[in-house]
């Protein structure tokens, strides 16, 4: 079964603005990596073309109607008539009115839609997405260079063919869009590894674990500056570990935020490529179905570089440690030209006790909050709503264990 692969060339012409940092030309660079490399032979592709004919109305699922329609009416030449609307709508320096945005919001959500369907339909047990991940966005506002939820929108359609779904953010900044969404419900766990203190968000604290039938689904684990390989994996791995253990998700989506790489113009972690995409390794590794996708990333060649090597993990090809001489952007790529270049001697501001205590903070929190997962539980599929997450896919907490204590007598 191939890897889904989805990729739409217009997507790098849309330009938030210059001097901006968020470049959607890095998802061409990517591109044109695993064309060079031929790993796109060993992928099912598709593009804008597939983007289903509802896709308005799936976005409506999550988002609110008068945000929306802001988002397809407003432009450049006639944002002077809607600076009223700007605050409300959290528009601004970070979050631009540029050409195309509309037409931007509808091919970046796609693909996340596109591929939560094709895993529901058993055709693709992988899928991925680089122009997706926008983690940040609301329900009716913009955040952190997002306006459109992806990431809450590829989980609601998981949904509706699987009774629990896991996300894992491994970009810098905290999911808090995610989290937000899903904060009271246990139908999806959030679980975020992200730089916290004087850092945006500014949320994602290891208390902040959930409300009411969500409390202990929203799993966090703030990291301070320098996270290097050894660092990271020694907290994913148990934390990740605890969380197949007891939550037993039928599939995941994996937010594979690249500014989380040493060297990143906006982030202060030291995880190289091969660290990075350790990580995504580790989670194929359960063989659940997994819906994979981008997310921060602000050092182009870096981005480019990761992603390809994370598709290729993806669908079990080996990368040339050199890359492709007649790759269109291998200017970009100097002057070692390899696909993991070195990483920088930031100080790691992680002590081993630290670690330690943040690993076992967060085990123990799992452990007594998150009623373990039967098996038997699985395949829920009636979902009468998909635009109010947070009521809506709750699942009564004590109904769901007196269908556990029924499994056990059984």
């Amino acid at each position: 079964m191939k890897v889904l692969y989805y990729f739409d060339d217009e997507v790098g012409n849309f330009i938030y603005g210059l001097g901006h940092p968020m470049k959607p030309h890095r998802v061409r660079m990517c591109n044109s990596l695993l064309k060079n490399y031929g790993v796109l032979d060993q992928l099912e592709v598709v593009d804008g073309s597939s983007v289903p004919p509802t896709i308005e109305e799936d976005i409506s699922y999550f988002h609110t109607e008068d945000y929306l329609d802001f988002l397809k009416t407003v432009t450049p030449e006639n944002l002077n008539d809607y600076l009223d609307l700007f605050i409300g709508f959290n528009m601004g320096e970070d979050c631009p009115v540029f050409e195309g945005l509309w037409d931007y919001c509808k091919l970046t959500a796609a693909g996340s839609i596109i591929g939560a369907n094709a895993i529901n339909e058993g055709r693709n047990h992988i899928a991925v997405n680089w122009s997706g991940g926008l983690h940040h966005a609301k329900q009716q506002e913009a955040s952190g260079f997002c306006y459109i939820n992806d990431c809450v929108l590829g989980a609601l359609e998981l949904l509706k063919n699987h009774y629990r779904v896991l996300y894992i953010d491994i970009d810098i900044h905290h999911g808090d869009g995610v989290e937000e969404a899903f904060y009271t419900t246990n139908r999806v766990m959030t679980c975020s590894f992200h730089k916290f203190g004087n850092y945006f968000p500014d949320t994602g604290n290891f208390n902040d674990t959930g409300h009411g039938v969500g409390d202990g689904y929203s799993v966090n684990v703030p990291l301070n500056e320098g996270m290097d390989d050894d660092s990271y994996i020694t907290i994913f791995k148990p934390v990740i570990d605890t969380v197949m253990e007891i939550y037993n998700p039928e599939v995941i989506v994996l937010q594979s935020g690249a500014d989380s790489l040493s060297g990143d113009r906006l982030g202060c972690f030291n995880l190289s490529i091969k660290g990075h995409g350790a990580c995504v390794e580790y989670v194929k590794s359960f063989g659940k179905p997994i819906l994979l996708i981008g997310g921060g990333g602000y050092t182009l060649r870096n981005v480019g570089r990761c992603w390809a090597y994370e598709t290729a993990i993806a669908c079990g090809y080996e990368l040339d440690p050199k890359l492709p001489d007649w790759d269109e952007y291998l200017g970009y790529y100097g002057p070692d030209f390899s696909l993991v270049p070195s990483i920088s001697n930031m100080e790691n501001q992680n002590s081993k006790e630290y670690l330690r205590h943040s690993t076992e903070k967060v085990v123990t929190m799992l452990r007594e909050k998150v009623i373990a997962c039967s098996p038997a539980i699985s395949n829920y599929t009636e979902s009468p709503f998909y635009n109010a997450p947070n009521p809506c896919y709750s699942y009564d907490g004590k109904q769901r264990k007196k269908e556990l204590d029924m499994d056990r007598e059984d």
